[in-house]
């Protein structure tokens, strides 16, 4: 059972919800109350959007700085020194005097 306010049922010719269709306020009546839902909603809507937009600026640098501080990094490239200074060391060890 539907709750009061809901909005007709679904139509079972072509399975629409009527919740889902753009109303033009200039063209239907509506109560200053549903007016004042309606601003209410797309006020929330474009904090919504400011929000996304707000983390997504914060996110993408932090995400950039990290790919560049990585490709910066070469520790990986002293290991292998070592590890090539080690591996001489021992084929000079066992080919030795």
């Amino acid at each position: 059972m539907a709750a009061s306010g809901a909005g007709e049922p679904l139509d079972a010719k072509n399975e629409k919800a009527p919740f889902a269709q753009r109303i033009d306020p200039t063209r239907e009546k509506l109560t200053p109350a549903q007016l004042h839902f309606m601003r209410q909603v797309q006020l929330a809507q474009w904090q919504n959007i400011v929000t996304g937009l707000g983390i997504g600026a914060l996110v993408l640098p932090i995400y950039g700085y990290t790919f560049y501080s990585v490709s910066q990094e070469h520790f990986l490239d002293e290991l292998e020194d070592e590890a090539k200074a080690a591996r001489a060391r021992a084929h000079a060890k066992a080919s030795g005097p």
